[in-house]
């Protein structure tokens, strides 16, 4: 039995050392659900531009503010959300994130013009930039430490699949329903995941530790994920404060000390990591239509980017949990700008075949990057700023996706394929400058002190 006297229990020993239960799993499929929605939803605008701009006679210029009006919205919605999941929770940031997107996404099939399309981009964005820190942190959180990146990767990697969805339900739905049918049926699946998380989820126990009055419903859900303990057991999280130095969170704790240099550095590369990803998801579609390709193919190509995606960013998280996270991110990022740089030698029209390998392959390579980054932040901020460190180097970063969506636009028009596919293979040299300053990258198996074993838990 343990009592007031008792040393208490260490919750992250507890969770990284542990078993990883059915009920663990079950958090990380939810988080992953809300990952495949949000990459559906938030990739569904770049299937409809052409055939918006096409239906309502105006130029790829004209329409950039209603795409940087969501990117945006994904900026602010990443740095609001992981401030709220920090002092709220992470099970309520992540449901009302999913329905906030959901429901603007659905409104925007009865949008009349182009501003109108921008409001409720940048709505549907709020949500959209807020799902991902939050269903990162939680899956982080809710993975013991040996499997974590392989999990908050496979998460992550979903987004690029939810992405692949879109462009094989944008396929069978545009020729049938037109682009309206496109956001009314694609918004309305996310509204129902929200609900099935608000009843489901529970919060993350790491959260509750640091909490004395969630103490008992941190041993219910102890017990749900084959932890049992005493009812009398009391919490401390070790790591995350030696991590820390001190228990409070806050923005201003991700710019003190040694936490500086990475937050600066992780900004940087996701800022240009998402203008290329970013420049992919919203223009791809609408920079191959450029070069007289039609539009099934112009589709086509997106959905090979994304495909390329999943299988590049699994393969890294493999390779991170194995190497650490330094020499496989390296490689990626030179592996995406030197697959952009070669593409520029294809004739798009004489060569579609193998136009549309070399997008799966610096898919595979960017995507690597990009999802993989969310582990790497996961590792770099302790529990007291997880969320909102993850949140505000996302949300940093949004404003290259911002960027994306002026200079996609300009780049095409001005340049074509060639301009387009040399911005994308040097943004991924400067993610490679940045990620070289991370000083906490994540450690490779062999640089990793054997686990003790979890404390026992009382029955």
């Amino acid at each position: 039995m343990t009592s007031r006297s008792s040393p208490p229990i260490d919750i992250g020993h507890l969770l990284d050392d542990g078993p990883f239960s059915p009920m663990q799993r079950l958090v990380v499929a939810l988080a992953a659900l809300a990952i495949v929605m949000d990459g559906f939803d938030g990739q569904l605008i770049g299937f409809a531009i052409p055939q918006i701009i096409q239906e309502w006679g105006i130029t790829r210029g004209a329409f950039a503010p209603a795409v940087a009006a969501g990117l945006f919205g994904m900026a602010v919605g990443s740095a609001g959300a992981g401030l709220f999941a920090d002092r709220f929770g992470r099970r309520l940031a992540l449901a009302l994130s999913v329905f906030l997107f959901g429901a603007a996404t659905c409104a925007i099939g009865f949008a009349p013009d182009v501003p109108t399309i921008a409001a409720l981009r940048f709505i549907a964005g709020l949500g959209i930039g807020g799902a991902l820190p939050s269903a990162s942190t939680m899956t982080a959180e809710f993975t013991p430490a040996r499997r974590r990146t392989l999990a908050v990767t496979a998460t992550i990697v979903c987004y690029p699949l939810g992405g692949m969805l879109a462009g094989l339900f944008a396929s069978a739905v545009l020729p049938a329903y037109g682009w309206r049918g496109l956001f009314w049926i694609g918004g309305t699946f996310p509204m129902v995941l929200s609900l099935l998380l608000l009843m489901t989820l529970p919060e993350s126990p790491r959260f509750l530790a640091r909490r004395e009055s969630a103490w008992p419903r941190l041993r219910q859900l102890l017990a749900r994920m084959d932890r049992p303990l005493p009812a009398d057991t009391r919490f401390t999280d070790a790591a995350e404060a030696k991590a820390t130095g001190r228990t409070q969170g806050g923005f201003a704790a991700l710019f003190r000390g040694s936490l500086a240099r990475d937050t600066l550095a992780l900004s940087a590369a996701f800022f240009m990591c998402m203008l290329a990803v970013y420049s992919a998801f919203s223009w791809l579609p609408t920079m191959l239509a450029a070069e007289g390709l039609p539009v099934a193919v112009a589709t086509s190509g997106l959905t090979a980017y994304n495909l390329g995606g999943v299988l590049g960013a699994l393969g890294c998280a493999a390779a991170i949990t194995r190497f650490g996270s330094r020499r496989p991110l390296l490689f990626s990022c030179l592996g995406a700008a030197g697959s952009a740089l070669l593409m520029q030698g294809i004739d798009v029209s004489a060569h579609t075949n193998w136009l549309i390998v070399g997008l799966c392959l610096h898919g595979m390579f960017v995507n690597a990057v990009q999802a993989t980054m969310y582990a790497l932040c996961a590792h770099v901020y302790p529990t007291a700023v997880r969320a909102t460190g993850t949140a505000t180097a996302l949300s940093l970063g949004r404003f290259g996706a911002i960027l994306s969506s002026f200079a996609g636009a300009a780049v095409i028009t001005a340049g074509g394929a060639a301009a387009y596919l040399a911005m994308l293979g040097v943004a991924m040299l400067f993610v490679l400058f940045a990620l070289m300053a991370v000083r906490r990258h994540i450690p490779g198996r062999a640089h990793q002190p054997a686990a003790a074993p979890a404390p026992a838990a009382s029955r």
